[in-house]
C-alpha cells in the first residue's frame, strides 16, 4: 500500500464510530500526513473521547504544522483529562507555540494536579522565557517532586531580573509556607538578608524544619548580639536533629560557649550527633574534653560520631590527645581511622610537643604503608612533621604501591638546595620520572619544581632529564602536561 493510500484509509478510519480506531487513524495521520491534513487533526479536537482528543493532540505535535494547533492546542490543554493535558502541553512546546493564548495555558497548568502537566507547563513557560503565572511558579518551590520544584527554580533563575518575580519570590520567602518558604530563602541572593531580617528571626521558631534551617543558615553570617541571642536560644529548644545539626555548625563557627550544653545534649543523636562532637572541640577543652573522649571509645556509637569526636579532640587539643588518637589509628573502621587522621593531622598543624613528634611521625609513617583506604589522608596528616622525613624517604625508596610512593614524594623537602639530604631527594624526584605511575610522575615533576623555584638546578646530567621532562609534557594526564610543561618554562627563564 502506498502513502497516498495509507493516508485515505487514515481518513476514512479518523470517521469510524469506533473511539479505538479514530484514536489510531489521528496517531498515524501525525506520522505520515501532510500539512493539509492538519484541519482533521485539529477538528478531531472536539471530539466526544478523551483517547481521541489526546491522539489530535499528538498529531499536531508530530505533524508540525503550528499553525494548525494554534487554536486547537490551547484548547486541549484545558482539557478535563489529564492525559490530553499532558499530550497537547508536549505538542505546544514542539511546535514552538507562544503568544498570549498559548502562555495563559500554561500558566494555568502550573498548578495542575497531574505532575506530569505541571513537568510540561514550565518546559514550555522556560521555552518562551517566560514565568507565566509568578505565584504559582513561586509556588512550586514546594512541591514534593525534584523535577517539578528543580524546573520551577530554574525557571526562576531565568527571569530573576524581572521585578514581579522577584517581589513574589521575597514574599514567599517571608510568608510562604514548608517548603516553598525554604526554597524561597536558599534562592535568594545574601544581599537580600537585610530586607528579610524580622521573618528570618521568626523563621527560627517555624513549624518547617527546612525553613528554621533556611532561616539560621542566613542569620549566621550577622553579626549582632540579638541575633546570636535567638540563635543560641534556638538550639536550646531545637527538638529536630538536622535542624539542630544546622545551628550546631553555625554557632561552633562563632564561637559561642552556649553551644556546649545543647551538644552534649545532640551527642549521640545519628543525625546531629557529628556537629555535635565538632562544635565541643571548639569549645571549653576542660568542658568537652570528657564528653569527647567517652564518645570516641563509646563502641555503641554511630563510626560517624566517633570519628568526628576524633577530629574534634584534635581540635581542643589536650596534653591527652595525642595518646587516644594514636591507640585508634588502627581501628577496623574507615569512618572512624578518618576522623583519628584528621584530629592528628590538625595536632601536627597547631605544633605537637617536643616529646610527642617522634612517636607520631612512627605511627603515620607505618600506616602510611599500610592503610591503602587514607593514604592521602595520612598524607595530610604527615605534612610538616619534619620527625618524619627519614622513614618517609625510605618510603620513597621502596614503596608497597603506586600511590604511597607518590604521597611520599609529595612529602619530600626539595626547596632546600643547601640541604644535603634534599640534594639526595632531587635525584629520587629524577628516578621517578619513568615510573610507570601516573601520581609517582606528578609528584616528581612537582619535586624538582620546588626544587628549581628555590634555587637549585638540576645534576649535571639533567639534560636526560630535560629530554624526559619535554616527553611528559605531552602526556595523556592533563596535569602531568601542565606541570612538565610549567617546569621546563622554568628551567629557561629561572624562578620567579
Amino acid at each position: 500500500m502506498g502513502e497516498d493510500q495509507q493516508i485515505a484509509f487514515l481518513l476514512r478510519e479518523s470517521a469510524r464510530p469506533d473511539p479505538e480506531r479514530r484514536a489510531a487513524a489521528l496517531k498515524g495521520l501525525g506520522r505520515i500526513g501532510r500539512a493539509e491534513h492538519a484541519r482533521v487533526l485539529a477538528g478531531a479536537a472536539g471530539d466526544p473521547d478523551p483517547a481521541v482528543r489526546a491522539a489530535a493532540a499528538l498529531g499536531l505535535g508530530r505533524l508540525g504544522v503550528p499553525e494548525a494547533g494554534e487554536e486547537a492546542l490551547p484548547l486541549l490543554m484545558g482539557d478535563a483529562d489529564p492525559g490530553v493535558r499532558r499530550r497537547a502541553t508536549v505538542a505546544a512546546t514542539r511546535l514552538g507555540l507562544g503568544g498570549p493564548a498559548v502562555t495563559r495555558a500554561f500558566a494555568r497548568l502550573l498548578s495542575d494536579p497531574d505532575h506530569h502537566v505541571r513537568i510540561n507547563a514550565l518546559d514550555g513557560l522556560s521555552a518562551l522565557g517566560v514565568p507565566g503565572d509568578v505565584t504559582a511558579l513561586a509556588a512550586l518551590l514546594g512541591d514534593p517532586d525534584p523535577a517539578v520544584w528543580g524546573r520551577a527554580r530554574t525557571l526562576l533563575d531565568r527571569c530573576g531580573e524581572d521585578p514581579a518575580v522577584r517581589a513574589e519570590v521575597m514574599r514567599t520567602a517571608r510568608q510562604g509556607t514548608g517548603a516553598a518558604r525554604a526554597r524561597a530563602l536558599e534562592w535568594l541572593p545574601a544581599r537580600c538578608t537585610e530586607r528579610l531580617f524580622d521573618s528570618l528571626l521568626t523563621g527560627l521558631h517555624d513549624p518547617s524544619p527546612a525553613v528554621r534551617i533556611q532561616a539560621a543558615r542566613r542569620l549566621f553570617p550577622v553579626a549582632q548580639q540579638q541575633v546570636q541571642d535567638k540563635l543560641a536560644a534556638a538550639l536550646r529548644t531545637e527538638e529536630h536533629p538536622e535542624v539542630a545539626a544546622g545551628l550546631l555548625r553555625g554557632l561552633r563557627g562563632l564561637g559561642d560557649d552556649r553551644v556546649t550544653g545543647p551538644a552534649v545534649r545532640w551527642l549521640r543523636d545519628p543525625v546531629a550527633g557529628p556537629s555535635a562532637a565538632r562544635a565541643l572541640g571548639t569549645m571549653d577543652p576542660g568542658t568537652a574534653a570528657p564528653h569527647l573522649r567517652t564518645a570516641l571509645t563509646d563502641m555503641s556509637l554511630s563510626p560517624r560520631i566517633r570519628a568526628a569526636a576524633a577530629a574534634a579532640v584534635g581540635t581542643a587539643g589536650r596534653w591527652d590527645a595525642v595518646w587516644l588518637l594514636l591507640s585508634l589509628l588502627d581501628d577496623p573502621d574507615d569512618v572512624i581511622r578518618a576522623g583519628v587522621l584528621d584530629g592528628l593531622e590538625t595536632l601536627v598543624e597547631n605544633g605537637l610537643r617536643p616529646w610527642e613528634r617522634h612517636p607520631v611521625a612512627w605511627a603515620l609513617t607505618d600506616h602510611l604503608a599500610t592503610d591503602d583506604r587514607h593514604t592521602w589522608r595520612t598524607r595530610n596528616a604527615l605534612d610538616g612533621l619534619t620527625q618524619a622525613l627519614p622513614d618517609v624517604r625510605r618510603l620513597a625508596d621502596n614503596a608497597p604501591s603506586g600511590e604511597v610512593l607518590a604521597a611520599a614524594l609529595s612529602l619530600l623537602d626539595g626547596d632546600g638546595p643547601s640541604d644535603e639530604h634534599a640534594r639526595h631527594d632531587v635525584r629520587r624526584f629524577l628516578r621517578r620520572l619513568d615510573d610507570p605511575h601516573e601520581p609517582v610522575r606528578y609528584e616528581a615533576v612537582l619535586g624538582l619544581e620546588r626544587w628549581t623555584e628555590a634555587g637549585g638546578s638540576l645534576p649535571p646530567d639533567g639534560d636526560t632529564a630535560r629530554a624526559r621532562l619535554e616527553i611528559l609534557a605531552e602526556d595523556a594526564s592533563p596535569r602531568l602536561r601542565q606541570a612538565a610543561t610549567r617546569l621546563l618554562g622554568t628551567l629557561d627563564t629561572g624562578p620567579p
